[in-house]
């Protein structure tokens, strides 16, 4: 019978549906026992996995009758697909399925930082008052909003952005400055340094690779607008953490919010640790109760009909 290993957490309904065609090992615990995981693939047809479970060359090897991967996301930097397309093996990412999720975490974490004054909690429980300090908080409304990336994702954070009032502006190489998306969506399209030097809150939404690894270094970051704020919901890597941390702490930026790291978990003790106007979360801007059906769902759904054809 046909063998599905599912490595880290998914939907229970959608694990029901490939229980009632298939052989399925369910075990979110997997991707913390490697050996585990690699006896249970000896025989396995397809794979599904987050973002934990690396989907290495060693991994391949130990799964010769591997024949589908599914992502329950949409990032592929833990899986080698160069070597799964050599070994014959289909890889399906969860396209579309958790952007409203991250679109929303990016909306709502830029108006925190804007605004400032919901950290403050704490202190106001303690008997102090410091409304003084919190009544220069930011509007939403009037400021600028910088993408880059302008995929899916981002385009449906610049139409939540611009219901709000603000205005977007966006970077992305792979998509011509006279494409139709950019009227159609009230997007204005900059060059990566323009957009850095005049967006209010810039949002990443770019896969980790050789030219996005670094790319928010100390000199990107010094060129941001005084007060701005940063949003990575993209991949850890892109952005130095040290030098971010550095920001924060002189003043020059307004506030951050980090859902991915160079190393997760994120280790206790980093340059992270103690920094003022920061939001770190772990890696979860694209799981929210309703995404995950979704993902699950459309990942069920493809890989039972890859398996069954």
């Amino acid at each position: 019978m046909t063998k599905v290993v599912i490595s880290e957490f998914m939907d229970e309904s959608a694990v029901d549906a490939l229980r009632a065609r298939f052989d399925v090992l369910y075990d979110p615990k997997l991707v913390d026992q490697p050996a585990a995981l690699l006896a249970a693939l000896a025989q396995a047809d397809g794979l599904i996995v987050r973002n934990r479970t690396q989907v290495s060359a060693d991994m391949l090897a130990a799964a010769p009758a591997l024949k589908v991967v599914g992502r329950l996301g949409v990032g592929l930097d833990n899986i080698d697909v160069v070597r799964c397309t050599a070994a014959g093996v289909e890889v399906i990412p969860a396209t579309g399925a958790n952007a409203l999720a991250v679109a929303e975490y990016v909306i709502g974490t830029a108006m925190v930082l804007l605004r400032g004054s919901y950290l403050s909690s704490s202190e106001v429980a303690a008997g102090e008052w410091p409304r003084t300090r919190m009544s220069n908080g930011r509007e939403t409304a009037g400021k600028t909003l910088g993408l880059v990336g302008f995929g899916g994702i981002g385009q449906l954070t610049a139409r939540l952005a611009r219901g709000l009032g603000m205005l977007v502006v966006a970077h992305d190489p792979m998509i011509a400055n006279d494409s139709p998306v950019w009227a159609e969506s009230g997007v204005t399209p900059l060059a990566l340094d323009a957009l850095v030097s005049t967006a209010d809150v810039v949002s990443l939404h770019v896969p980790l690779t050789d030219g996005t690894r670094g790319l928010f270094g100390a000199a990107c970051i010094q060129s941001m607008k005084a007060g701005a704020v940063l949003i990575n919901t993209a991949r850890g890597g892109i952005v130095d953490e040290a030098a971010l941390a550095a920001a924060l702490r002189s003043g020059h930026l307004g506030g951050a919010a980090l859902d991915v790291f160079e190393a997760e978990p994120l280790p206790a003790g980093s340059a992270l640790a103690g920094v003022p106007n920061l939001i770190l979360t772990p890696h979860i801007g694209g799981v929210t109760f309703e995404s995950n059906e979704r993902v699950s769902s459309l990942i069920a759904e493809r890989v039972i009909r890859f398996l069954a054809d």
